[in-house]
């Protein structure tokens, strides 16, 4: 018990001693204690504290040779903290200011994936998710040997899959609220824009429904012409899947358009 109390006594005092030192280093005058007390935390993994000196002495420092070893830190303590925008920036900064560093393939990199983790859900504006993409393609372009290449490629998969549920989910809220002109043009966009995505089989679906419910409440003037597109857009639907989760429905939709069909045949 005596030896617990003497350790924990002990940890105390270093503890004191360390937030003594940082209380001196945040009121003194010389940019040199600021460095090195900034460093010793960004080492220790006390990135907060760490950007409070950061920032006092960032100014005076821009341009010596100190400075790429500071923004460095700057740019890590930020994205350690979880503070991505700020990280975002500093990162960009980085990476021109200091095109002969050893560490711009990392800033670059890390760069780009504060963007993806500012993206935010694929209903929301997709500013910074585009931005993201944009520097990860950078990225792969510029380093096309890197050991960050497979979790870049995999980021950069994501974040365009979100961008095709955002456009798909635009174009389906067309159907929702029974625009079917609007969807079916939308749908068709989405599946000319995005051939490999995986929601061709619900765009497909849902342009075949629009261009159903247009051909089943149209005027008989028009009605025969809007079966035909709508038994088109059916078979579009069973060329690219014959066994497609909406078979059911989509038959029972063809069925009432075989029907409908046959009275302009008598």
């Amino acid at each position: 018990m005596v030896g617990k109390k003497i350790v924990s006594l002990l940890l105390l005092v270093l503890l004191l001693g360390s937030c003594s030192e940082y209380q001196k280093a945040l009121k003194s005058e010389d940019p040199g204690v600021k460095f090195e007390m900034a460093t010793q935390l960004y080492d220790a993994g006390k990135y907060n504290d760490a950007i409070r000196l950061i920032e006092q002495i960032a100014p005076a420092y821009r341009g010596k040779p100190q400075a790429e070893k500071l923004f460095y830190m700057f740019s890590m303590s930020y994205y350690n903290t979880k503070q991505y925008y700020l990280a975002a920036y500093q990162f960009d900064s980085f990476v021109s200011g200091y095109p002969k560093s050893e560490k711009i393939e990392e800033a670059a990199y890390l760069g780009a994936i504060c963007y993806s983790k500012l993206s935010p859900s694929y209903s929301l504006d997709q500013t910074d998710t585009f931005k993201a993409i944009d520097k990860l393609q950078l990225f792969i372009d510029s380093y096309p040997n890197s050991t960050y290449l497979p979790e870049a490629n995999k980021t950069l998969k994501l974040l365009n899959e979100k961008i095709e549920q955002k456009v798909y989910e635009n174009a389906k809220g067309y159907h929702t609220i029974m625009d079917y002109k609007s969807a079916m043009v939308a749908l068709d966009n989405f599946v000319s824009d995005y051939p490999g995505t995986s929601l061709k089989e619900d765009a497909l679906f849902y342009k075949y429904d629009c261009a159903y419910q247009i051909a089943i409440n149209s005027i008989p003037s028009k009605m025969e012409e809007r079966l035909n597109i709508a038994k088109t857009a059916y078979g579009n639907l069973i060329k690219y899947k014959a066994d497609t989760k909406y078979k059911k429905t989509a038959e029972e939709m063809a069925a009432r358009i075989e029907t409908d069909l046959k009275n302009f045949t008598k």
